[in-house]
C-alpha cells in the first residue's frame, strides 16, 4: 500500500465520520462548549415591561418642551421596586436604570439634565427629545421567539441569553466517547517503577487531552499487552461500551511485536487506509469496525501526538458537530530550510511574534519522534510540503500553532 498524503487521508478520515445524534439535556451551568441539538424558545418577553435604559426622571414630554421647565418629584421606581403612585401632570418619578417606568411617562430625562432645587423640585438643564432613554417591553425577544437555533456552539453570550429566555437546562448533543488503549509489553502506568526493559506510558495522556479539548468524553482502557488474545479482548470489551471511536496507541507497524492491525481484522476491522507520507506520524491506521471508528497511532509520543492534532482533533470536532479549528498561520521562517523530500514534514519550532504581528519561526534541531520534551517547549509545527526546495531565512512559509506564541 502506497503512502497516502496528508490532505487525502483527513478527507478519508472526515468523510467516513458521523455525527453523535445522541442528546441529553445539562444544566446551564455545564453547557459552555456544547452544541445545542434544538431550537430554544424564549419562555418569556424581555424585557416584561418598559423600562429606563439611565438614571433619571420619568416624565410626560409635553411637561419639559421649554428648557428650565419645573417639575415636582412624586415618587421613586427602581429595578424591583415600581413605583405604585400617581403623578399629575407637572410631576415626574426619580427613575433608575432597568426599573419600570410607570404608566404616564413616555420619556426618561437623564439625572444630569436636571437641577436638584430644594424644594423637591428639579428644574430641566436639556431638552430631551420624545421617547428618549427608554426600553421598550420586548425589544430584546417576545416569548415564543426562538433565539438559539440548534447547531449554535454555545458560548458565554448564548448561555446568557438561553437563562434569560427561562432556561434552566438545554438539550445538546451527546460528546464523541473516545475509547483509547496502548499496547506494548514495554509499558507501565506513570507513578509505578519501570522494570530494565520497560518505560512509563505517557501518550495516553496528551492524546486525551487533545481529544478531551475537542469536545470528547474519554474512556481510558489502560495498557494491554503484546499477546493477541489479550487485544482481542480489550478491543471487544471497548466495543461493548457504545464508543464512537477506538483510538489505540502503538504497534500499528510491521514489527513482529505489532499486532494491533491483525487483531483488529480479526475483529472484523475494515483497513481504510495506513500509513500516510508525514513525518513524523507514518504509520498511522484508521479504519471503522461496525459504526466504531478506529485510529491507530504510532507509538513514539511525538508522532502520535501530532497525528492526534492532524486528525483525531478534527474528527472529535465532526462528531462532536463542531465547527472545523484551523490551527495553520502564515509565518517567515527565521533560518534557512533544506529540500524535502516526498513526504510532509512537521517540524517542532519556535516561533514568535514581532511588534507588527508577524510570526517568525525557528526549528529544533533535533527533530527525533521519540523526544517529548522538545513538543511540549514547541510553539507550533512548521509545515514543508512534500518536496519542497531549499529556502532562505525570511522566506515565507507555514505553521501549525500548538500554542500562541510569545512575543
Amino acid at each position: 500500500m502506497s503512502l497516502l498524503p496528508v490532505t487525502d487521508a483527513l478527507d478519508h478520515l472526515l468523510n467516513a465520520a458521523r455525527p453523535t445524534q445522541r442528546t441529553e439535556k445539562v444544566a446551564l451551568h455545564e453547557a459552555q462548549g456544547r452544541v445545542l441539538a434544538e431550537n430554544v424558545v424564549a419562555r418569556l418577553t424581555q424585557p416584561p415591561f418598559d423600562n429606563s435604559a439611565m438614571d433619571g426622571y420619568a416624565v410626560r414630554h409635553s411637561d419639559i418642551a421649554e428648557l428650565g421647565s419645573i417639575l415636582k418629584v412624586a415618587g421613586i421606581s427602581a429595578a424591583g421596586h415600581a413605583f405604585e403612585g400617581s403623578a399629575g401632570p407637572g410631576e415626574t418619578v426619580r427613575i433608575f436604570t432597568g426599573a419600570p417606568l410607570p404608566a404616564f411617562a413616555d420619556t426618561v430625562l437623564l439625572q444630569e439634565d436636571a437641577e436638584v432645587l430644594e424644594d423637591g423640585r428639579i428644574r430641566t438643564t436639556f431638552l430631551t427629545p420624545k421617547g428618549r432613554h427608554i426600553r421598550p417591553r420586548g425589544q430584546d425577544f417576545s416569548e415564543g421567539d426562538v433565539v438559539l437555533k440548534a447547531g449554535d456552539v454555545l458560548d458565554a453570550g448564548r448561555l446568557t441569553v438561553a437563562a434569560a429566555m427561562n432556561h434552566a437546562t438545554l438539550t445538546v448533543y451527546a460528546r464523541p466517547r473516545i475509547a483509547v488503549l496502548a499496547t506494548g509489553d514495554e509499558l507501565v502506568a506513570p507513578g509505578t517503577t519501570p522494570g530494565a526493559s520497560q518505560i512509563i506510558a505517557s501518550n495516553t495522556y496528551g492524546i486525551s487531552a487533545i481529544a478531551r479539548e475537542a469536545g470528547a468524553e474519554i474512556i481510558d482502557l489502560g495498557i494491554v499487552a503484546d499477546d493477541k488474545q489479550a487485544m482481542l479482548g480489550a478491543v471487544r470489551h471497548a466495543l461493548s461500551l457504545d464508543i464512537d471511536v477506538l483510538v489505540t496507541l502503538g504497534g500499528a507497524s510491521v514489527g513482529d511485536f505489532d499486532l494491533v492491525q491483525p487483531v483488529l481484522g480479526e475483529a472484523g476491522m475494515e483497513l481504510d487506509f495506513w500509513r500516510i507520507a508525514m513525518r513524523p506520524g507514518k504509520p498511522l491506521m484508521v479504519g471503522r469496525l461496525g459504526a466504531v471508528q478506529v485510529v491507530g497511532l504510532p507509538g513514539n509520543p511525538v508522532s502520535s501526538l501530532v497525528c492526534s492534532v492532524l486528525f483525531l482533533e478534527p474528527l472529535v470536532r465532526r462528531l462532536a458537530h463542531l465547527p472545523a479549528k484551523s490551527r495553520v498561520r502564515n509565518a517567515l521562517t527565521a533560518v534557512p530550510l533544506k529540500e524535502n523530500d516526498h513526504r510532509q514534514d512537521f517540524v517542532r519550532a519556535k516561533i514568535t511574534r514581532d511588534a507588527a504581528g508577524d510570526l517568525s519561526v525557528t526549528p529544533f534541531t533535533k527533530q527525533d519522534s521519540s523526544m517529548m520534551k522538545i513538543f511540549a517547549e514547541a510553539e507550533g509545527l512548521l509545515i514543508r510540503q512534500p518536496n519542497a526546495p531549499a529556502a532562505a531565512a525570511g522566506s515565507a512559509c507555514q505553521v501549525l500553532l500548538l500554542r500562541e506564541p510569545s512575543a
